[in-house]
């Protein structure tokens, strides 16, 4: 496998980073998830059944309702206070 450099202006790497599905996630591993995700013929299966499994699950739809309502009343942490509580 060759490995090659590309620039990019400070601007975008802060966007890039903003996208990665976590810390530790490569440039390289999140730009060929971009690349896939792009593709509208390209389902991920696995994916779409747990979407489905959820769905389909009322006690997991009423857990995430009852929670997306204490958020909404302020009684959720964002990410960000996530991360700043644990020094990410």
């Amino acid at each position: 496998m060759a490995i090659t450099t590309i620039q990019l202006d400070e601007k975008v790497k802060g966007r890039l980073d903003l996208l990665k599905m976590h810390h530790r996630e490569t440039y390289n591993e999140l730009i060929s998830r971009m690349i896939l995700g792009a593709s509208a013929k390209i389902v991920n299966r696995e994916s779409l059944i747990a979407t489905i499994e959820i769905l389909s699950d009322p006690k997991t739809m009423r857990d995430i309702a009852g929670a997306l309502e204490e958020y909404q009343k302020g009684k959720g942490k964002t990410l960000e206070k996530i991360e700043e509580e644990i020094r990410l």
